[in-house]
């Protein structure tokens, strides 16, 4: 299995424009939190507790973040449990208001990834490896950390594999 600094730096190799950064802190909770709504319905009771995909999709990502790092993984299982809460509350409500919820931050939180990725001049990481559909958040989070002055150390590691976070001249691409 690939290691942590693994995953954030092949991620972070389509990532090193701050202005891609920048969207990614509100395009990837956006997905992540339109697919964990349209993931809450249906919901069944399972001894009681009301079981979803999301949920089963949020416990499968958690052991993978876990397996990763363990403050990382706390991290994002605080994360998307206050999304399942959320997706969970919408799921109860009228179909309409539940569908356009997660379909509307699906759409809007795509744009804002594609607006980033063109100040970025490369495709998205998902597109080589769709990993990188669960590593984004892992990502972001890293990121947010970083720019708290957190897991220096991480970061070091990451810009020592991906090169430094630097501006790129808008819709130039760069060498792979």
């Amino acid at each position: 299995m690939k290691t942590l600094i693994d995953h954030l730096s092949g991620y972070a190799d389509y990532h090193r424009d701050p202005r891609n950064i920048q969207t990614h802190f509100v395009g990837v909770p956006m997905i992540m939190l339109a697919v964990t709504v349209l993931l809450s319905r249906p919901t069944w009771l399972l001894g009681g507790l009301p079981v979803s995909l999301a949920l089963l999709a949020a416990l499968a990502v958690c052991v993978f973040y876990f397996l990763l790092d363990a403050r990382y993984g706390v991290a994002m299982a605080l994360v998307l449990a206050a999304m399942l809460a959320v997706g969970q509350w919408l799921a109860g409500q009228s179909t309409a208001l539940w569908l356009g919820a997660g379909l509307g931050l699906f759409l809007v939180g795509w744009v804002i990834q594609f607006v980033g990725h063109y100040y970025e001049g490369r495709k998205p990481a998902f597109v080589d490896d769709l990993a990188g559909l669960i590593v984004g958040p892992l990502f972001v989070a890293a990121e947010l950390g970083f720019a708290m002055g957190l897991r220096r150390e991480v970061q070091a590691t990451i810009e020592a594999r991906s090169g430094p976070v630097r501006p790129h001249p808008r819709g130039q691409g760069r060498a792979a």
